[in-house]
Order: C-alpha cells, then structure tokens, then sequence
C-alpha cells in the first residue's frame, strides 16, 4: 500500500511553490483573456470597439444575416462529412497498419505524415491546381447544396484523416492481444472479436480522432481558401473578408457561437470518452 504524501513531500504541494500557481493563472491569462473578451465584447452595443453597454441584438442580426449564416451552413456541412469519412478512413488505416505487414509499410507511413508536416500553403495550392486540372473547380459550382462544397469537403478530408490514423494507432499500440485470443477462445468469430473487443478498445480514440478532424475543419482558412468557389464560401473566409474592411459586434456574436459549437462538441466527446458508472 502506497504510503501518503505529506506537505513538502511530493510535488502536489503547491502551497510550497507559489511560482507554479503565478505561472499556471499566466499561462491561462494569455490562452483565453483573447477569447473572454471576443466574448464580451459580442454583447458591445457600440462598434468602435470601446464598452459602451450590454445588448443581445447583435446575436439577432448575425442570425439575419444571410451571408453569416449561409457561411456558417457551408462550415458546419462540410466539417461534419469531412469528420465522418476521415474518421472511418483514419481508422481503418491506423488497424491496417497496426495488424498487418506489408511491403513498403515505412514508407507509407512516412506519406501518411506529409499532410501533417507540409506547409498548408503548399496543400492549398496544391489541392487548387489539382481541382483545376481535373476540371472539379467548375463542375460542383452548379450543384445543389451540399454537393456544391464537394472540392472543400475532399480537401479537408486530405489532411484530417491522417490525424485520426495517428491517434487511432497510438491507442492501439497498447491492446493487449490476449483479449482477442481469449475471445476467440471462448467461441467467438472474427466479426464478433472486432464487434466486441477491439472497436470498444478504440472508442476513446476514435472520439479524439473525430473530435480533432471536426475542429480542423472547422476552423481551416488556408487551404479551404485555395480549394473554394464563389458559391461555396466558409465561415473563416467570410469572417476574414469582413474583417478586413471593419470588425464589426456581428462578427464577435458570430464567432462566440462557433467558439459554444466548437466547446459543445468537446465536452460531448469527454462524456463519451468517460468510463461508464458501475450501477453496483
């Protein structure tokens, strides 16, 4: 039985270093002091940026904005099937890679990192000439909505699903093989194993993969940039358009309502992720 730290012992006794609590509530200060006041200031009446009362009208008008909204609709569209194919994809590689040996398997793993390693500039650019030499550019431009998005879905999809093969196999490094084999054992078939063992055994993952290929769609500007039309603009190009004329309350109602998307979404994903209670 472990014995019990007492104070001054151990490293938890953060009553004895008060430079790690100063340096905790810094580092706190400088990731979210930008995001508290994004939020405060949505509620500004005024638009010189300086406090001059509290309003909900600017969440009402960026909710009639068309341009916010259809914008915000092209987001939300594409993160959520870029989301759902990255992670099937990222998944089944990530098994792949994890249970089979194959010829070339470095190398290819070596690929599977590009799309994390490489510039967004350059994947923009390149993702751009490659819907334009195969004519995609202009062919979904006249399809019905969501279609209309499919260049912008298939670029981010790209460089999402090599993020959840990364942690989907990060995870599955640790799988004990003797739970399969018991499994097995016991009169189970492969599918079942899978079914049963290894897919509950990837959840965590799986959740963290999605989780990250959601919030990396959704807040891409460089390269959706490059792979956008006319017809199909998203809520970070719109945003960066608007804010270069006049930064506007709007924009702060708008951004604050990704920011509760976005914070929505992590904590369903910490519930998932959490151990279920025992009823016992």
């Amino acid at each position: 039985m472990a014995a019990q730290l007492k104070p001054g012992q151990g490293p938890l006794d953060y009553a004895r270093r008060p430079w790690l609590i100063i340096l905790f509530g810094l580092v706190l200060l400088f990731l979210y002091a930008p995001i508290a006041s994004l939020i405060a200031f949505s509620f500004n009446v005024d638009k010189t940026g300086v406090w001059h009362g509290f309003t909900w009208m600017n969440y009402v008008k960026a909710w009639h904005n068309d341009a916010i909204f259809h914008a915000l609709s092209n987001s939300l569209a594409i993160a959520l099937c870029s989301t759902i194919v990255s992670t099937l994809l990222g998944s089944m590689i990530a098994l792949c890679m994890w249970r089979f040996r194959f010829p070339f398997r470095s190398t290819y793993e070596g690929f599977l990192a590009l799309p994390i390693v490489v510039p967004e500039i350059c994947m923009g650019v390149s993702l751009a000439l490659f819907f334009s030499k195969t004519g995609m550019m202009t062919a979904v431009r006249d399809w019905i909505w969501p279609f209309n998005l499919l260049n912008i879905i298939c670029a981010h999809i790209a460089f999402s699903f090599p993020f959840v093969a990364v942690v989907v196999r990060a995870r599955l490094v640790g799988f004990n093989r003797q739970l399969e084999e018991a499994s097995k054992d016991l009169g189970a078939s492969e599918l079942q194993t899978f079914a049963h063992v290894i897919i509950p055994f990837m959840l965590p993952s799986l959740v963290a993969g999605a989780l990250l290929a959601f919030t990396l769609s959704l807040d891409d500007f460089v390269i959706t940039f490059f792979s956008s039309g006319p017809n199909s603009v998203t809520f970070p190009v719109k945003i960066y358009s608007m804010v270069k004329t006049s930064p506007t309350p709007q924009i702060n109602a708008a951004s604050t309502v990704l920011i509760v998307i976005t914070l929505a979404a992590t904590l369903f994903a910490m519930k998932l992720q959490s151990p279920q209670k025992s009823g016992h």
